[in-house]
C-alpha cells in the first residue's frame, strides 16, 4: 500500500511539473463601451453636444491665469472610463486670437516631450463661425488629445483629454477612439451665443 502511494505521488509530481512554463503577458480588462448618446450643453457663451457618459464638473476656483484672462472652465468627467476633458473658455478680442493660438500650440508641443508625433485635424464651419483644430498626440503622451474651437474674433475654447490612471497606449485604444468621437461631435455641434 505504501509503495502504491509513493509511486502515485511520484507520477503526480512528474506529470504536474512541466518544463513548458512561460510567463503570460500582462492582460487588460475588456471595457464594454455603450452606444454613444448625446445631450446639449448649455449655460455658457456657446452650446454644443456632449456625451451622456460625461458628467459636467463646474470649476469653483479658477486658476489664476484663467481669472486674469476673464475665462471660465469646467471638466467633462468620464468616471467609468477614468478620463476627463479639461475645458476652458475665454472671451477675446480679435487681436488676442494669435496669442491664444500660439499659447495653445506651445501647450501641446512643450508639454508632450515624449510624443512620437502629432496629427493635426482642422474643422471649419464658416456659416456658424466655428473653426477648430484637434491635436492627436502619438506615443506616451500625458494628454493624448487636445483641441481648440474659436470664431477667431470673440470666443476661444480649449479642451485637453487626460486619463486618471497610468495607461499603455494599446490598452486604451478603444476608449481613446470612443472619446475622440465625442470630441468630434462636440466640435461639429458648436454654436456661439452672440
Amino acid at each position: 500500500m505504501k509503495n502504491r502511494l509513493a509511486v502515485s505521488l511520484l507520477i503526480a509530481l512528474f506529470v504536474s511539473c512541466s518544463t513548458d512554463y512561460s510567463p503570460k503577458p500582462k492582460g487588460y480588462f475588456h471595457i464594454e463601451l455603450s452606444e454613444p448618446v448625446y445631450r446639449d450643453l448649455t449655460g455658457y457663451p456657446f452650446e454644443c453636444s456632449i456625451s451622456t457618459q460625461a458628467l459636467v464638473e463646474e470649476l469653483k476656483d479658477l486658476p489664476a491665469g484663467m481669472k486674469e484672462k476673464n475665462g471660465t472652465g469646467f471638466n467633462l468627467d468620464y468616471p467609468r472610463l477614468h478620463a476627463k476633458i479639461y475645458c476652458s473658455y475665454f472671451r477675446i478680442n480679435k487681436s488676442d486670437f494669435p496669442v491664444f493660438m500660439e499659447e495653445s500650440r506651445q501647450l501641446v508641443y512643450d508639454r508632450e516631450k515624449k510624443a512620437k508625433g502629432f496629427k493635426e485635424t482642422e474643422y471649419s464651419c464658416p456659416e456658424q463661425k466655428v473653426y477648430g483644430l484637434v491635436y492627436e498626440i502619438h506615443g506616451d503622451a500625458i494628454s493624448p488629445v487636445q483641441f481648440i474651437v474659436s470664431d477667431s474674433t470673440n470666443s476661444f475654447f480649449r479642451g485637453a483629454l487626460y486619463f486618471d490612471v497610468y495607461y499603455n497606449r494599446d490598452s486604451i485604444a478603444p476608449v481613446l477612439a470612443y472619446i475622440n468621437k465625442d470630441i468630434q461631435v462636440m466640435i461639429e455641434s458648436f454654436r456661439w451665443k452672440q
